[in-house]
């Protein structure tokens, strides 16, 4: 099931338990998968920023995370945040 041209480094077996597993999943549980995922991948970015930034206030932790997923003129129109200026 997964798209082609992408990596692929789960054994065949294993894909299909897990293609069968979400088969099975309400559609509350798979809402719920996504939201944990987003979750832990907006965590990973706020990870990175205080790694690369580690002097920054939480406002700027949350601008830098929030321009990840947001584009570049909304940024600047809802924060006046000028990711080509100041970064990610």
């Amino acid at each position: 099931m997964i798209l082609s041209g992408a990596p692929n480094d789960t054994h065949p077996s294993t894909e299909a338990l897990l293609v069968e597993g979400y088969r099975k999943m309400t559609p509350m549980q798979k809402l719920q998968r996504v939201k944990a995922l987003t979750l832990a991948i907006q965590e990973l970015a706020l990870l990175d920023v205080r790694r690369r930034y580690p002097d920054a206030d939480v406002t700027e932790q949350n601008l830098r995370v929030a321009s990840r997923w947001i584009s570049r003129e909304l940024m600047l129109r809802a924060f006046g945040w000028d990711t080509q200026r100041t970064g990610y």
